[in-house]
């Protein structure tokens, strides 16, 4: 078998179209976004996960302190605070047309929510358990995942109100 037939991604043509080809899929990656449909339905994701995440946190503090290393009144003022930002994303998700600002409001949150949870699981300052760390990275990157679904439903300005 020849290399064209093996791996026509790295053959190269003298009129330099694997190149090209790679730049196209590289625009159309920085050209993703979500409809306001599919924006809409991660919203919703966000309430619903942050609900179940703020009743588990609130009902279950005293347990989940034990559990993670944490203190039992940092999970319970967690859970009242994500309680918060999923009736947010409710309201967001609920809109026929996210408004922008706030829709950017909530990814700024989301983002700086999944930092705290990578600095409380890996910055040494708390006496975090192994599950402790293993649950705050998971729901970090869970959030980030969110935070970045979300801002590919800002980038499309078309789609969303102004306010």
């Amino acid at each position: 078998m020849t290399s064209h037939v093996m791996d026509p991604v790295q053959r190269s043509d003298h009129d330099g179209q694997p190149v090209q080809r790679h730049l196209e899929i590289l625009m159309n990656l920085s050209n993703l976004s979500l409809s306001t449909t599919a924006l809409r339905r991660v919203l919703a994701l966000d309430a619903l996960s942050g609900l179940g995440a703020a009743v588990l946190h609130l009902a279950l503090a005293d347990s989940l302190a034990g559990w993670l290393g944490l203190p039992a009144a940092l999970v319970s003022a967690s859970g009242w605070a994500v309680l918060a930002f999923a009736a947010f994303a409710t309201i967001l998700a609920r809109q026929v047309v996210p408004a922008r600002g706030a829709l950017m409001a909530l990814i700024v949150g989301n983002t700086l929510w999944s930092l705290g949870c990578l600095a409380l699981a890996w910055g040494g300052h708390l006496p975090v358990t192994p599950l402790g760390q293993a649950y705050l990275t998971v729901l970090a990157v869970a959030v980030l995942a969110l935070a970045d679904l979300e801002f590919l439903g800002w980038r499309r300005p078309s789609a969303l109100a102004a306010a």
